[in-house]
């Protein structure tokens, strides 16, 4: 008798959560499905159960990922007409998320290249179907405003947002609420006032991202 679906799905997450934690600490070369299977208590049978490999593993934590934090974009975006509180809230949306799961983080931004064939090809969808729902929204903030290019805008906030799992602490550092109006009104500002601040030489490339494809 197959598990029920509910059950299926809160094992599985449970998983996910543990593998990524593993794969942040020890890196995900360094990582063996035996690890993963101390750490949840699960046979290695009952763990292949849910997954056939151990990139096809690193692949469900991406591809939960990034769909969650883009189907969490399009509903916030749904609500909204003006473009700059678009923007507030694709930032609000990215840092809720990301700041309760930011071992998944670090996953994200050090295997990024660890996928390979179709799992890869999946990933990469959702990260551009991401990424050009930012470059969508900076476009229509500032079409004519600023010689930024919005590519290189997105891939920059990008950056900013993507290295909290470096230094943010949601015991000692501000509320995420706050953290996300503080930097979207920091790179507003920057965004914004390109025009007067830059020339066409700063349109140059951005830094490597994880949501670069």
């Amino acid at each position: 008798m197959s598990e029920p679906r509910q059950a299926y799905d809160e094992k599985l997450a449970r998983i996910l959560q543990t593998a990524a934690a593993i794969f942040a600490d020890k890196g995900y070369h360094d990582t063996s499905i035996r690890d993963i299977s101390r750490a949840t208590g699960i046979s290695l049978s009952g763990l292949y159960y849910y997954f056939r490999s151990k990139e096809e593993l690193l692949f469900l934590v991406q591809d939960h990922c990034f769909g969650t934090v883009l189907d969490g974009a399009l509903q916030v975006l749904a609500a909204e007409q003006d473009p700059e509180r678009k923007l507030k809230r694709f930032v609000e949306n990215h840092l809720h998320y990301f700041a309760s799961n930011m071992k998944e983080m670090k996953v994200l931004s050090h295997e990024a290249t660890s996928l390979s064939g179709d799992y890869l090809r999946i990933v990469n969808d959702k990260k551009r179907q991401y990424r050009g729902l930012c470059i969508d929204i900076l476009t229509e903030l500032a079409p004519a405003r600023t010689p930024i290019d919005a590519r290189v805008a997105a891939l920059a906030l990008f950056g900013m947002l993507n290295w909290i799992y470096n230094w943010y602490d949601p015991e000692g550092d501000v509320p995420v609420a706050q953290l996300a109006n503080h930097m979207s009104q920091l790179f507003l500002r920057g965004y914004l006032s390109g025009a007067e601040a830059v020339g066409p030489s700063a349109q140059s490339e951005a830094h490597p991202s994880i949501w670069r494809t």
